[in-house]
């Protein structure tokens, strides 16, 4: 496909101030054009005594825009052309202070001022659930330049080492990439947007004179499209990316009065936008052969997003007060030297090679290979080796069945060692069951001795009134019971034991072994123990904490009945709820099967309707259009009513899917508060000593070794609780923010988890103040994190 030669895009967003010089910068009736106007000083001779009045055309102002208008204006169109197969560029570039992180992020916590990376990641991921018929694919990467160094600020996601892997920028025949930088697949936007949020806390900031949290680097984050046709079986593809760059700020040193290590950064960051302002100028100018892109990182990377194979956009961000004019005409005349460049967007096209290629016929293998691989599966099995040597797709196809063929010796080995010892019944022959009940092996109803839910086959421990008597007589009953079942005893009679014996049973109807039978005893001294602690478990004002804790599973029980019932309450609520959706989804999702199978029916149909006109010959009438019969028009009316039927229900899913997913976090959420509510008040009711519980009330001194350590890694919990109650009240009037919300979620999690280790590790280093048995615990956390 030819490409078309496009003009950069530059834009200008003004941050609001209360001091906005009106008298010196003026916007024009249009949107698109700025002037600004300086009075000329004789005495101080301010910005160019020659020049006091420039007028700059753009392709918009946006001044008291929101982030919706912005984004609007600046990346919807280039997000929509990038699911097209077109790749895009949104650069944003100004002054340090002047908002350029905040048009490309946001502020981070507020899902309405969200910046134009997360409508970006929410666009892409929206149009590949309306689009049925195509597969995508999605992968991000997150780059950082500083100080001239690229660093990888996902590289520390999928805790491997690839952040010491030396990084390098290489051209290729696919353009330019960085070799070494880590790209990741994500199947949804809430994992996409964790993987930004991680990234944004790798970040290098710094405070700074314009700006408390001003971003020291340059930042490139990047989508990678790939799209597949889920109808069409040719080898075409297409790939497309889109490039969002947050450039650091540029700044005049003698003005701000920076130092040190601010001082350093502030040199590399005027140095590499000095280059891509050289290298703009060089675009620009039609004459010049070479382009300057390898004097920086910068400008290496984006080279084809600077004239190359792509839809650029610039937004210049620029400080609306009198005191950064000098600052606010340079970014301008930076933004109107972009216009002047041309691009040529074409549409990625691939093809794949291994789609429709004829299937390659292979040699069976001898005896001896079969024999080899089987022993290297073997050796597998055993721990002997970590891999398996692949040669070819035989060799894959034969591991599998190789494997098949273990599994199934093995199982015939335990039924066979199960048979040596044991009688098996097969509760759905009834002679069995009546040579059973003769040997007393089951009851009156036809039910094994001891079988608790009446399904499956096992001989165990006989029911609890089966029998008169204590637990000891219980347990001697069940022993007997089990012993009426292998041949070695006798007890059975000469034709029952034929007759059981003679019974075809399959692998799966096996009784229980004399293993099962003790588990089933140590469950039935647990079971005495719950009980006796029941009692100790009610809390009794006159009564001191019993000795012994009760069992977690008792102590539970109570708790949800008493004090955790409200919480258990709207748990079983939730769970019920989200039970109902998952069913009703899975009603639509048959009724949209039906309609496709319907559509690929009426679409046959149609087809052969066409090629018997096309044989018997067309009749056009006056206005040139093709005749076609009645049926040929009912099955076209009829696909057209499928065809509606099936975006309508596929809406309905899609809307069903998200309350799904809100649902399935608010009963997630519920279970682990109840369970964390939970933990917190056991420790503190049975395993405190009674001397810590008046330090840990609410207004206590809690000093560091004092309380357990599953209590001290709850000490942020009601942070967590204000912002989940945050989340409840935001997310009925923006269902779109289950995403946001959820990765924000997880990041403060880390981040407290990470706290509460950082604290740990700092504890440990000052003796006396932990306990040693808290010592050993938290030694322990930390070597499995």
């Amino acid at each position: 496909m030819s490409a078309v030669r496009r003009k950069v895009r530059a834009f200008v967003r003004v941050k609001p101030t209360a001091d906005f010089p009106q008298d010196v910068i003026r916007f024009g009736p249009d949107n698109k054009s700025i002037d600004l106007s300086i009075k000329r000083d004789i005495k101080k001779e301010v910005v160019n005594n020659k020049q006091t009045d420039w007028s700059f055309k753009l392709d918009g102002v946006l001044h008291n825009a929101s982030q919706d208008s912005v984004y609007e204006a600046v990346a919807t169109e280039l997000v929509s052309e990038a699911l097209g197969g077109y790749n895009g560029t949104i650069i944003c570039y100004g002054q340090t202070g002047a908002g350029k992180t905040y048009t490309m992020t946001g502020p981070g916590k507020n899902y309405q001022h969200r910046g134009i990376i997360l409508r970006a990641i929410q666009q892409v991921f929206r149009v590949i659930e309306n689009h049925v018929d195509q597969s995508i694919t999605v992968r991000i990467s997150y780059l950082e330049i500083y100080n001239e160094a690229l660093f990888d600020l996902l590289s520390t996601v999928s805790g491997d080492t690839t952040g010491n892997v030396q990084m390098s920028i290489v051209d290729g025949p696919q353009g330019v990439h960085v070799k070494g930088l880590s790209v990741h697949h994500i199947s949804c936007e809430e994992d996409a947007l964790s993987l930004l949020f991680q990234g944004e806390t790798n970040r290098v900031i710094a405070e700074h004179t314009l700006n408390k949290n001003s971003s020291r680097s340059h930042c490139i984050f990047t989508i990678y499209l790939e799209s597949h046709s889920r109808i069409l079986s040719d080898a075409k593809y297409i790939t497309s990316k889109i490039t969002l760059v947050d450039l650091a700020g540029s700044e005049r040193l003698g003005k701000t009065g920076s130092e040190g290590q601010v001082l350093k950064e502030a040199t590399y960051i005027n140095k590499s936008l000095s280059f891509l302002e050289q290298a703009i100028i060089a675009l620009a100018d039609q004459k010049r052969d070479h382009i300057p892109f390898r004097q920086s990182k910068l400008t290496h990377v984006l080279k084809d997003s600077l004239g190359g194979n792509c839809n650029t956009v610039l937004v210049a961000n620029i400080y609306g007060e009198a005191a950064q004019l000098e600052e606010t005409l340079s970014s301008l005349r930076f933004a109107a030297r972009m216009k002047w460049i041309t691009t040529e967007p074409t549409v990625n096209e691939k093809h794949d090679p291994q789609v429709n290629r004829s299937p390659v016929n292979y040699d069976p293998l001898n005896e001896t290979q079969i024999a080899e691989i089987n022993s290297q599966v073997r050796r597998y099995l055993e721990g002997a080796i970590d891999e398996i040597d692949i040669m070819n797709i035989r060799q894959i196809q034969e591991i599998f069945n190789q494997f098949k063929v273990i599994l199934s010796q093995q199982e015939q080995e335990v039924e066979a060692r199960l048979r040596i010892k044991y009688i098996l019944i097969d509760k759905n022959d009834y002679a069995a069951i009546n040579a059973a009940q003769k040997a007393g092996l089951v009851d009156a109803d036809g039910h094994l001795v001891g079988e608790l839910d009446g399904q499956g086959f096992g001989i165990g421990i006989a029911p609890y009134l089966s029998k008169q008597g204590g637990r000891r007589a219980k347990a001697r009953r069940a022993k007997e019971l089990v012993s009426l079942t292998p041949r070695k005893e006798g007890l059975l009679s000469s034709g029952s034991a034929k007759d059981l014996e003679s019974f075809s049973i399959s692998r799966s109807q096996l009784v229980t072994a004399n293993k099962d039978l003790d588990m089933k005893e140590g469950k039935e001294q647990d079971a005495a123990s719950i009980e006796t602690h029941r009692s100790e478990l009610a809390p009794r004002e006159d009564s001191n904490r019993p000795s012994t804790p009760p069992l977690k599973p008792v102590a539970f029980e109570d708790f949800k009945n008493e004090r955790g019932s409200e919480i258990n309450r709207i748990f079983k609520e939730n769970k019920a709820i989200l039970s109902d959706r998952k069913k009703k989804a899975g009603e639509i999702t048959q009724r949209i099967n039906l309609i496709k199978h319907q559509m690929d029916i009426t679409k046959e149909a149609l087809e052969l309707q066409k090629q018997e006109r096309e044989l018997q010959g067309e009749y056009v009438d006056e206005k040139g259009q093709i005749i076609i019969d009645e049926e040929e028009f009912l099955l076209i009316m009829k696909l057209q009513d499928l065809k509606k039927q099936y975006r309508s229900d596929y809406d309905e899913l899609r809307d069903l899917r998200a309350e799904i997913q809100y649902c399935q976090q608010l009963v997630d959420q519920c279970r682990n508060r109840l369970i964390s509510e939970f933990e917190i008040w056991y420790n503190e009711s049975f395993l405190i000593p009674e001397d810590v519980q008046e330090v840990i009330k609410p207004g206590g001194n809690i000093r560091p070794g004092m309380i357990p350590i599953n209590r001290v890694m709850c000490l942020d919990e009601d942070e967590q609780e204000r912002f989940d109650r945050m989340q409840k009240a935001v997310l009925p009037a923006c269902p779109g923010s289950v995403p946001f919300y959820s990765a924000k979620s997880k990041m403060e999690q880390q981040h407290s988890y990470l706290r509460t280790v950082t604290s740990l590790q700092q504890m440990q280093k000052k003796p006396g103040l932990l306990p040693a048995a808290v010592k050993n615990k938290s030694s322990s956390l930390l070597h499995t994190v």
